[in-house]
């Protein structure tokens, strides 16, 4: 039997895992959380909007934002580093998909993101 720590949704669960057969585990985990983690860091408001309007980038992965390359109001070319995504210990720049100016930003250095959260908006 191998116990294992799992984080979904942001709580901490506990799991222990049996060989059955040598074929397939089977799992059982309890319904309470662990200890639930304590936020990074707080970001605007709009934070958790999942794609919407034209010129809408949403984060491709869940991950940490490490470094927001400009303000809102700030002239963008197409291709230009808006955000650094951290996941699985890896950089990924979030580009901007058009040229314009940044009419929004979503995060903060910091903050935990996951697939689909909204990162910025270009007009």
């Amino acid at each position: 039997m191998s116990k294992y720590r799992i984080k979904m949704n942001g709580k901490e669960y506990e799991m222990e895992v049996e060989l059955v057969d040598g074929n397939a585990p089977a799992a059982s985990a309890p319904n309470t959380p662990v200890k639930a983690a304590a936020p990074v860091a707080s970001a605007p408001a709009a934070s958790k909007i999942v794609a919407a309007a034209e010129g809408s980038v949403i984060s491709p992965m869940p991950g940490t934002i490490l470094k927001v390359n400009v303000t809102e109001g700030a002239s963008v070319k197409t291709g230009d580093s808006v955000v650094v995504l951290e996941a699985m210990k890896m950089e990924n720049d979030i580009t901007a998909p058009k040229d314009g100016r940044i009419k929004s930003l979503f995060v903060a250095q910091g903050q935990a993101v996951a697939k689909g959260d909204a990162l910025f908006e270009v007009e």
